[in-house]
């Protein structure tokens, strides 16, 4: 069991370690970053991990104008629009190892510190970072993102190739430093239907759970609202399917056919709920997650901020209990 966003502002020690601190600036510093991750590990005693970090990071790497403006989210300088647009990105170049060192340093302590615990690499798939990039910040229904994808096909398939490209490199760094996994979290995938995912989305998520096709670590795949498409973002490379709270996980092992280990999917607005209620739901997902051939159990989106820490050490000792 781990959580998704438990390195965050629901820990104290988080909010102490990141006073003062810029959220892209802290992801850059390899000592803070290595920090964050390792607060939940001790606090909890989660079994894995997972590497502090945003997905708009290897945007920033790659010399995107964007910040993350506190109480809105990632801003670009620009929004990216036309083939031109697209273009002007490719003129900034790969991401080298020289770009990624911050990321390659602090992965390297991270796993130096950890010992027996896993940690888990991660990255934005790229119909998300794409989806940044067009609407210029944060969206509620990616409009133009969405536009884009049908007015100029040939646009958005640039586009998202160059994110895929960006994104992997950014995974294969983590793997390359010693991360024992990797997820690819698709934060806007659920805005589409599966004919839009399948034609102008699956192949640049499986560009990027390519680039670490080779290097023998398990691929997670998590999006939001993505019930409709948990086939779909298997087949693109994925060998555990993350499932956010909408659907069981039974009828989700029921949609893949009982061949994948699923990840999921306790309800984040329950862990502040009374803890009876709280318990009988992490019991039923642990339950319904038994017909799946294995399960990494987890919420189905990520840690609220205000969520009471000790309530989730709580839900980690009673699913070790299970």
């Amino acid at each position: 069991m781990w959580f998704m966003r438990q390195a965050g502002r629901s820990l104290p020690e988080y909010r102490a370690a990141r006073a003062g601190t810029a959220m892209l600036e802290a992801c850059l510093t390899p000592e803070l970053a290595s920090e964050i991750t390792l607060q939940p590990v001790r606090r909890h005693d989660v079994d894995a991990a997972i590497f502090f970090s945003d997905i708009v990071v290897p945007l920033k790497l790659a010399g995107v104008d964007v910040e993350i403006k506190p109480g809105v989210g990632p801003v670009m300088g620009a929004p990216v629009r036309t083939a031109d647009d697209v273009a002007r990105l490719r003129d900034l170049g790969p991401l080298t190892a020289e770009r990624l060192a911050p990321v390659s340093e602090g992965v390297a302590l991270t796993v130096d510190a950890l010992g027996t615990t896993p940690l888990i690499g991660f990255a934005g798939a790229p119909f998300t970072l794409a989806a940044y990039l067009v609407e210029g910040g944060p969206s509620r229904d990616h409009l133009a993102a969405r536009t884009l994808m049908h007015a100029d096909p040939a646009t958005w398939a640039a586009l998202t190739e160059w994110a895929a490209d960006v994104t992997g490199a950014f995974l294969r760094a983590q793997v390359l430093a010693g991360a024992s996994a990797a997820q690819l979290f698709d934060s806007w995938a659920g805005s589409l239907g599966l004919a839009n995912y399948t034609a102008h989305v699956a192949p640049a998520s499986a560009r990027a759970l390519a680039s670490v096709a080779d290097l023998g670590v398990r691929k997670v795949h998590f999006g939001t609202g993505t019930s409709e498409l948990l086939v779909a973002m298997r087949d693109v490379g994925a060998d555990v399917v993350g499932v956010d709270y909408r659907l069981p996980l039974d009828e989700a092992n029921r949609r893949l056919g009982g061949s994948s280990p699923l990840q999921g999917n306790i309800d984040p607005a329950l862990l502040a709920a009374p803890w009876p209620v709280l318990e009988a739901h992490v019991r039923d997902v642990v339950a319904r997650g038994a017909a799946a051939p294995g399960h990494v159990v987890n919420l189905g989106h990520g840690v609220p901020p205000e969520t009471d820490p000790d309530v989730l050490t709580r839900v980690v000792r009673l699913v070790h209990a299970i």
